[in-house]
């Protein structure tokens, strides 16, 4: 069978059996001891404002993700979206939402493994917010636009941080060699990392310019909801050039692929929305689009639901 015919056009995440059953039990308790958290510290933290901001920011999350940009190399990457997150929700408001796109993923459209997805809310939803928070913080008393390069510069390293931590996952389960996974993951993420720090540098600016209150820490309590609509509208405008995305291997299937263990993943208990398609219409563009559709909804409604409940119980 050739490469390409083993590759889904749109999956990112680990998926089950690449990683060991103690490392995959490891991470989910290391993610959900972070989730605990911040579920307590969201629920004194999170404002009115962060209700409706935490379902515009699972959309755009969600519909972000599911457009693979092209990198040298034909290989492809996408948004990770969490320093994102974390620069207009906080931490642990970025931490939820993250978590609410991912579930999401795993769940309804089988990307990423179920045992494997404690894994993958560690990677790209908990660390990445944790890098966000970090290194911006540190341009507290610098101008926005030092407070934007250094958001940048935090996307990049975010994507290059869950890189390295992958290689670490896929050592610890005797997957591939540490010595042989570190540099084939963090070369090719050090690139697409760079499309992280372009997405989040000009997401960031666009609201800078059209709601500089919300970089700030003395943020309004409410988000008009013209606001939402337009944040909505966005996500589905993207989701419309899914089909357009780049159907090479991401990062993790590329090197997969090369060291020679993608034959190890484990298939889906179920197919529900498999490869983001609706399985009565296969794979063409309104399939695509129309499932994108389907989980913006979906995730819309999750995060705003989580961030209903935790306001309610303030």
């Amino acid at each position: 069978m050739v490469f390409s015919a083993l590759l889904s056009p749109h999956r990112m995440h680990i998926p089950d059996g690449f990683l060991s059953i103690h490392v995959a039990l490891l991470l989910w308790a290391v993610s959900a001891a972070f989730l605990a958290l911040a579920l307590r510290q969201s629920r004194k933290t999170l404002g009115e404002r962060q209700v409706p901001l935490m379902g515009i920011m699972a959309a755009f999350i969600f519909a972000a993700q599911m457009f693979n940009f092209p990198i040298p190399g034909g290989t492809s990457g996408h948004l990770l979206g969490g320093v994102l997150a974390a620069i207009l929700l906080g931490p642990w408001g970025g931490m939820l939402t993250m978590t609410a796109v991912i579930m999401v993923q795993g769940i309804l459209f089988q990307d990423g493994g179920l045992v494997s997805m404690g894994a993958n809310l560690f990677n790209m939803g908990i660390l990445t917010t944790l890098i966000g928070t970090a290194i911006y913080r540190l341009g507290a008393h610098r101008s926005q636009h030092v407070k934007i390069l250094l958001a940048g510069g935090a996307a990049w390293l975010s994507v290059v941080g869950a890189a390295l931590a992958a290689s670490l996952e896929l050592w610890l389960s005797g997957t591939v060699a540490l010595a042989v996974v570190v540099p084939a993951m963090v070369g090719v993420h050090a690139v697409i990392g760079i499309g992280e720090a372009i997405i989040t540098v000009a997401a960031l600016s666009f609201v800078q310019r059209t709601r500089p209150d919300l970089l700030e820490d003395t943020a309004p309590q409410s988000v008009a909801r013209g606001w939402i609509a337009a944040g909505l509208l966005l996500s589905l405008g993207v989701i419309l050039l899914a089909p357009l995305a780049s159907t090479n291997p991401d990062g993790l299937e590329r090197v997969a692929h090369n060291l020679g263990f993608l034959n190890r993943e484990a298939p889906p208990p179920v197919h529900l929305l498999s490869d983001y398609t609706l399985p009565w219409l296969s794979h063409t563009p309104w399939s695509t689009i129309l499932a994108g559709v389907i989980g913006v909804a979906v995730v819309t409604t999750l995060a705003f639901g989580i961030a209903k409940a935790l306001r309610r119980t303030a």
